[in-house]
């Protein structure tokens, strides 16, 4: 076999060799290149899943946070709705229990009308002794009724709420009693009593607990 021939069977060897093995290996670094790109893109949609997920959590707190907050502002404007209901309330029920009894000698009962000189006619005086009789409109059962509705439309049937709505009552009667420079009248502490008979039939406690 001459030179040529030797030549030409190597670069037959050659050609056989870089067709069967070169492609092969081109083929797997291909493979190779698409596997490693398909894993950083996986990598990186699942950090972007990842990143989504916790804005999604902590939107959902923020929303949570809010939705409380508003809630406790909201309970706290109803309180004061009633505290201020029953501050009114217990002062015009003294005022016309005083207006009823101003031929009453006893200097208590002058705490709840303004000082100075003050006169009542006849019709006033009745009209206030109408008001505060037993069904009157200022009477302890209207007047324990009223309170009663207000702190039942505005804390529902929620029991705790309803307790918060009592202590907005009681704290509304306080401020009726600095209002007027001492003890409300007997009147206002029968209707005190009633309403806090009512609460407690309302969160279905006991008068022992």
């Amino acid at each position: 076999m001459g030179v040529n021939g030797v030549t030409e069977v190597t670069n037959n060897i050659a050609t056989t060799y870089a067709s069967s093995v070169n492609p092969s290996s081109v083929e797997e670094k291909k493979k190779d290149s698409e596997v490693s790109a398909k894993a950083e893109a996986a990598a990186v949609f699942e950090k972007s899943d990842d990143s989504q997920k916790t804005a999604t959590v902590s939107q959902k707190e923020a929303d949570r946070t809010k939705i409380i907050n508003q809630l406790k502002a909201d309970d706290a404007l109803r309180q004061k709705q009633l505290l201020d209901i029953v501050h009114k309330m217990m002062g015009k029920q003294a005022n016309a229990y005083g207006i009823a009894n101003t031929d009453n000698d006893d200097d208590s009962i002058w705490k709840f009308l303004a000082k100075g000189d003050f006169t009542v006619d006849a019709a006033t005086k009745a009209q206030a002794q109408e008001d505060i009789a037993e069904d009157g409109y200022w009477g302890v059962k209207q007047t324990s009724e009223r309170i009663l509705d207000f702190a039942k439309a505005l804390a529902g049937d929620d029991p705790e709420k309803l307790e918060n709505m009592r202590e907005a009552f009681k704290k509304g009667y306080d401020q009726a009693q600095k209002t007027w420079g001492g003890e409300l009248p007997e009147i206002s502490k029968q209707t005190y009593d009633a309403v806090m008979k009512g609460f407690d039939e309302l969160t279905g406690k006991t008068q022992t607990e």
